[in-house]
């Protein structure tokens, strides 16, 4: 994740040379965001991620070779991973129940406005998630669906600094805002994230989001 002022590092993956044309144009408006690579494919989009190590990676589904979907599982699998926001034409509840299963942060379409993807990169980037306006509201609905099927475990199996660090997800914090209000550094938070979500029997940071709204948590509107 990024920090301080150093911009946001993105690889764009996408099989149409005037897509990923546009979406760099699009990222030039933030002097904050640089996009250090384009890959019109899932496996070259890997061997990029490894060469250039960017913070955040914009992947289309459909592509040859290597599709999106199974891009994103690779790429969560590095041992270094990397952010993945899904960009697409698709936003049928399949496709993006699947993406944030595999590991991807966010999930945005092509057809959003494009102050959507700045604010998604910003906002993964920073160590947050984030998804389409056009996708959120299903996409909750199917967790909740989900989370009556399969029951949330206990809230209480989680220590004071994790329930801290879970309110702040919920609040919709990044990695970085959460660390400045609890006085932690970011590295540190990452870890209570990847506690929280196993102790919670959850899958992404959505899905922990939607459990610290469901048990009440709200993130203090200032700092300790």
């Amino acid at each position: 994740m990024t920090s301080g002022s150093r911009p946001v590092r993105v690889l764009v993956a996408d099989d149409e040379a005037l897509v990923r044309a546009g979406v760099r144009a699009i990222l030039a408006r933030d002097p904050q965001v640089e996009v250090v690579a384009e890959a019109a494919d899932g496996h070259e989009a890997i061997a990029l991620v490894r060469q250039h190590r960017p913070d955040v990676v914009l992947l289309d589904i459909q592509m040859p070779g290597l599709d999106g979907l199974t891009a994103v599982a690779r790429l969560h699998r590095e041992p270094t991973p990397v952010s993945v926001i899904m960009l697409t034409t698709f936003g049928q509840d399949a496709y993006v129940t699947r993406a944030l299963e595999e590991g991807a942060d966010g999930f945005l379409l092509k057809a959003d406005d494009p102050r959507e993807l700045l604010n998604g990169v910003r906002a993964v980037g920073a160590g947050g998630a984030y998804l389409s306006p056009r996708v959120a509201g299903r996409v909750i609905a199917g967790m909740r669906a989900h989370r009556a099927a399969h029951p949330l475990r206990p809230l209480e199996r989680l220590t004071e600094r994790e329930h801290e660090v879970l309110a702040g997800i919920g609040a919709g914090l990044s990695n970085a805002e959460i660390a400045g209000r609890l006085h932690l550094v970011e590295g540190t938070v990452k870890a209570h994230v990847s506690a929280i979500l196993a102790k919670l029997g959850v899958r992404n940071r959505v899905e922990a989001a939607i459990a610290a709204h469901e048990a009440g948590l709200l993130a203090p509107p200032g700092g300790r």
